[in-house]
């Protein structure tokens, strides 16, 4: 991993940690967006910006090329855009409808440069370190977007053209819609990029994690000679910070520096400072909350254990009725409990909550869009996302924002119908795992984007088809424990890399075959709890690691269909 280093105390609001850069080889590396609609500017204003570095020799050849951004799909020009070093007449350009509409004159390599193009209006123009190059481009194009485009540091129109890669370095690539940042000449930023309300994409600014954005919009794939379709972060693109355009990034006044990985500076010796955010720090432990569930009596009953430690569950309150069935989410301070069977046997929409570090009886929050059971659930640090259920089987997705009391709003659809499944999420994106399906159970896993509205899309499939079963994440990685497969539970623990796509893999298994319980974590440790039988045990993992399940502790009142929340999961910033 690469070591990025301090050199000098910062000042007031600022930090010298420098942001960083994704590397591209010149022969196969290259990465793709999803071909959303956020890339179709249509006939309004947009932005492109971004720092690139060529290295050495890039421009030997005259038939390189390299391409930076493009937009064009397959073996088709017209209304798209393309950013393009043309290597042959040493000139950068805006190609667009199969002619250069903008000339920006020769660049030079092993240098970093600001490149950035806009249209205001039906001005597009384009800047180099902040200044305009070339003429002001006369423009009313209603620009499109190809599948899988944009792609980066690759030609778009033929992208098994090797000659047309950069050799070099892209970092803190952001592309607004609706939105011309700069206008007219401007001095570049000398700090890490930040999103604007128009910001639809900003990646590229962290070597370590290749497939950042942190408008948490879209996913990033990545094509390399190590991979054939989507890349995972160790695979090539290699991503590494040799290289950074002299950006710093910015840190709160208040609260000081957010170190993103490990941290030095140069003395006699490295001092590596710990890993994680600052607020990632101050929630590695965490509490974690048990509600409801059946015994098969429906059961009240609140539970609270740390997740730090090992040990008994003890008594937190009541829920505002006893059920089962429900599902659970939580930001870092409030707990929700969603929907399930009441002790009528009746299935029921509403929503409770509870503040997660006082011990107290839950209050009325709100109601699901509609009564279910078996619903899943994920959230944010703000959003509560909750998927499927049952009496009749639907693919409903509704959310809520959790610190404002209030009904939850349609969010989007699921690929299938669902209920028994299972969620978790990093900080931008919500994972289900379907469970049982329309009529069998499904290994498929569905993934959204928590901050957006939209229907969900296939993720990859978990190891094996099962229902009833528990998950949870740290910011990076969501595990899945047990199930059932008829006619019995299973000990199978998988886990997925929620940054990436892709079926899920073996990471160990439960002590005993478990089924209809609940899990919560930290962002370290991944809690079960209860199960059908019923039983009352807690067992976890360490969830950066694999390996089988370890006993925590018990439950207070051994039950199942219960439900879990924390206030230090993977979905927390």
């Amino acid at each position: 991993m690469a070591k990025l280093r301090v050199n000098k105390i910062a000042a007031v609001g600022v930090s010298t940690e420098t942001t960083g850069s994704v590397f591209f080889d010149g022969t196969d590396d290259f990465m793709s967006l999803d071909g959303s609609s956020d890339f179709a500017f249509g006939t309004g204003d947009f932005a492109i910006e971004f720092w690139v570095y060529f290295n050495a020799g890039s421009f030997s050849s005259d038939s390189v090329d390299p391409n930076l951004i493009d937009f064009r799909p397959d073996n088709t020009n017209g209304a798209y855009p393309s950013i393009q070093y043309d290597t042959s007449a040493n000139n950068l350009r805006y190609y667009v409808n199969t002619a250069n509409r903008i000339d920006g004159g020769q660049l030079s390599d092993q240098t970093w440069y600001h490149i950035a193009l806009e249209r205001e209006g039906t001005s597009t123009k384009m800047y180099v370190n902040g200044s305009q190059v070339g003429s002001t481009y006369s423009d009313s194009t209603d620009y499109l977007v190809g599948a899988n485009r944009p792609v980066i540091a690759c030609q778009g129109h033929n992208t098994s053209n090797n000659n047309r890669r950069l050799d070099g370095y892209i970092s803190n690539l952001r592309i607004c819609k609706g939105h011309a940042v700069y206008k007219s000449n401007f001095t570049p930023p000398t700090k890490e990029l930040d999103v604007h309300p128009q910001s639809v994409f900003l990646g590229l600014y962290d070597g370590e994690n290749i497939f950042a954005d942190k408008t948490g919009r879209h996913i990033i794939a990545a094509y390399g000679d190590r991979v054939s379709g989507l890349g995972t972060a160790a695979q090539s693109p290699i991503g590494i910070t040799t290289e950074n355009p002299g950006l710093i990034r910015d840190v709160d006044p208040t609260t000081g520096p957010t170190f993103q990985g490990g941290v030095g500076y140069n003395s006699q010796n490295w001092l590596t400072l710990p890993k994680g955010t600052t607020a990632d720090r101050n929630r590695t432990g965490g509490r974690g909350i048990l509600g409801g569930g059946r015994t098969p009596t429906k059961q009240n009953i609140i539970e609270f254990v740390n997740i730090s430690s090992a040990g008994n569950a003890q008594d937190f309150g009541d829920l505002t009725s006893a059920r089962s069935s429900l599902a659970s989410c939580s930001s870092s301070t409030r707990g929700l409990f969603s929907g399930g069977e009441n002790s009528s046997n009746a299935v029921i929409s509403t929503i409770d909550f509870i503040t997660i570090s006082s011990t107290s009886n839950s209050s009325d929050f709100g109601n699901l869009s509609a009564s279910r059971k078996f619903p899943s659930a994920c959230s944010s640090t703000t959003r509560g996302v909750f998927s499927g259920g049952s009496p009749t089987l639907v693919n409903t997705i509704d959310y809520v924002e959790i610190p404002t009391l209030g009904n939850a709003l349609d969010f989007g659809d699921l690929t299938e119908v669902a209920v028994y499944g299972a969620g978790c999420s990093s900080q931008t994106r919500g994972i289900f795992a379907l469970g049982q399906g329309s009529p069998a159970d499904v290994n498929v896993i569905n993934y959204v984007t928590i901050a957006s509205t939209g229907d969900a899309q296939d993720f990859g499939d978990l190891t094996q088809a099962r229902s009833q079963l528990a998950s949870c994440s740290s910011s990076t990685r969501g595990i899945f424990g047990g199930g059932f497969v008829s006619p019995t539970g299973v000990n199978t623990i998988d886990y997925i890399t929620i940054t990436t796509l892709g079926n899920a893999q073996d990471f160990g298994d439960l002590p005993s075959t478990n089924r209809a319980f609940y899990a919560c974590s930290s962002l370290n440790r991944g809690v079960f709890a209860g199960g059908y039988s019923p039983t009352n045990v807690i067992q976890f993992v360490t969830i950066s690691s694999t390996g089988n399940a370890n006993d925590f502790g018990d439950l207070t009142l051994a039950r199942f269909n219960l439900s879990a929340c924390s206030d230090s999961h993977g979905g927390i910033s």
